[in-house]
């Protein structure tokens, strides 16, 4: 039977002296990051946590987060780990919907007192964690009464993922679904026991999450940087940890890009880029591959509903520009209708996962759930990813865009993403995002560019169709981003009301 808490389990026996995990200037290793869960999963039972409880986290990256998710795995509770950012009405939302059991958190606890739910700081879980002690007698969570384990078909995390709701909906992963999807990532992208993974993305972000059990399996020591850090410090902080593998979102690409730009002849040491979350410009990966000799990029396309669907072999892109990949290993992807049906290739449809590394749903949405993760005449459910794409005669994925991210402009079916894309082709745009048009006004094309917004108009129509051409530009500084390093699209928004004068 394997469990999330047997990954570093088998790393403490493989990798006892290595390095497992750097973060807010501790280090553990793999032995005694699997010696502090244990004092952890302790720690949450005489704190009252018990199996199938909810244990929710606000809280930087820190060691921390790999001794409590592999703490609570030992004792079958349920993790919510959220992005130190939180704010109050969005705490009080998760408070509400998975009503946990205990709650860690240094400045947001009043709206858990107020449900009377239990408190602890992260000074008291720093404690439990990093005491002293030989690791081998660290003991087992059996050893505080536990009467049994969690089982694999037991749920361990759950993911808020915000998607195109109005609150975010938490994503049901359990013990089985997740070690298989980490087992069939490493397969492909193959970290190595010599790599340091540099992670500027945060925990509550799977894409960030999941590096820590993907240097688990491989024995990869994972430096916790920065959430979504895209400032100066990126380049000197690849070099000071000597990481050989950075997991980035476009914009952590891009920073890189223009600091090796200032810097021409920086070397750093990266072998490996990895890429999820939003599509990759490809001018960025041609930068970076001729300002760093021998990298390699493996772009992917997943979503939290199913961790990660495909995964291209590495630089895949340059012979088949545009793709995402294979779907991971004993897992199917594939297009389908409107009606359900499944398409040939080249047909464009909504790209859909079946596997072991379809999650179990929503927490407390079974409508919802119904319509998203179908149920047919297979084991697993069909999940429809609500992207549509096609896949080419080999099996290769290309994704076109979210269905939400497709509109129509004059009388013209339009894609977000391909737009953006065609933007960010352009010599003087180093960055681009379309607010889909409105009932007051066209579509609108937000570019950070130096140049004005008729020359980044004109310069479109050598990219895409006329018809496709967004009938206003906005030039801007900067965009804003998520926590996790994505554009915010609000945020966008509000920059067109206020330069509307709104």
């Amino acid at each position: 039977m394997t469990l999330l808490h047997d990954l570093i389990d088998a790393a403490a026996r493989d990798w006892p002296d290595r390095p497992a995990v750097t973060g807010a200037g501790t280090t553990l290793t793999h032995a005694r990051l699997a010696a502090a869960s244990r004092r952890v999963a302790r720690w949450l039972h005489d704190a009252g946590v018990r199996r199938g409880e909810r244990v929710v986290a606000v809280a930087p990256s820190s060691v921390l987060a790999p001794a409590l998710l592999y703490g609570a795995s030992r004792l079958g509770a349920v993790v919510s780990l959220l992005h130190e950012q939180t704010n109050e009405r969005a705490l009080e939302h998760v408070l509400d919907d998975c009503v946990p059991a205990l709650v860690v958190t240094d400045d947001l606890a009043e709206p858990a007192r107020a449900r009377h739910i239990p408190v602890a700081t992260t000074a008291e879980l720093t404690e439990c964690a990093l005491a002293s002690g030989d690791p081998g007698d660290a003991g087992d969570a059996e050893d505080a009464g536990v009467p049994s384990g969690p089982l694999t078909v037991d749920p361990v995390l759950l993911i808020y993922t915000s998607g195109t709701t109005s609150m975010p909906k938490a994503v049901v992963s359990t013990h089985q679904q997740v070690v298989f999807a980490v087992h069939a990532i490493q397969s492909v992208l193959r970290y190595r026991d010599s790599d340091v993974v540099y992670c500027p993305l945060p925990m509550s972000f799977d894409y960030g999450m999941y590096q820590l059990f993907l240097g688990a399996v491989s024995g990869a020591h994972v430096w916790l940087g920065r959430p979504a850090e895209v400032g100066p410090g990126l380049l000197s902080s690849l070099d000071s940890t000597k990481a050989t593998v950075l997991p980035a979102v476009p914009a952590v690409a891009e920073a890189l890009g223009r600091l090796l730009r200032r810097r021409p002849g920086a070397v750093t040491g990266l072998r490996l880029l990895t890429n999820t979350g939003a599509a990759m410009p490809a001018p960025v990966l041609s930068e970076l591959r001729a300002a760093i000799p021998g990298l390699r990029v493996q772009l992917m396309f997943g979503l939290t509903e199913c961790k990660r669907a495909t995964i291209a072999p590495p630089d895949a892109d340059l012979a088949r520009p545009g793709t995402s990949g294979l779907a991971l290993p004993g897992t199917e992807v594939f297009a389908v209708d409107e009606s359900g049906c499944r398409l040939g290739p080249g047909e464009t449809g909504e790209i859909t996962v079946r596997g072991p590394n379809v999650m179990s749903g929503y927490w407390r949405q079974p409508v919802l759930t119904a319509r998203r993760f179908v149920q047919r005449d297979g084991l697993f459910p069909e999940l429809r990813t609500g992207d549509h794409g096609w896949l080419d005669e080999d099996g290769y994925l290309y994704f076109i865009g979210r269905r939400d991210d497709l509109y129509k402009e004059r009388g013209f079916r339009v894609s977000a993403t391909e737009v953006e894309a065609a933007a960010r082709r352009l010599p003087a745009v180093s960055s681009a995002v379309v607010l889909p048009p409105a009932p007051d006004r066209p579509a609108v094309l937000v570019a950070v560019s130096d140049d004005p917004p008729d020359r980044i108009l004109a310069g479109m129509r050598q990219e895409i169709e006329e018809f496709k051409i967004p009938g206003r530009c906005l030039v801007v500084d900067r965009l804003p981003l998520t926590g996790n390093g994505k554009v915010d699209r609000t945020a966008v928004a509000a920059m067109l009301v206020e330069a509307d004068g709104g």
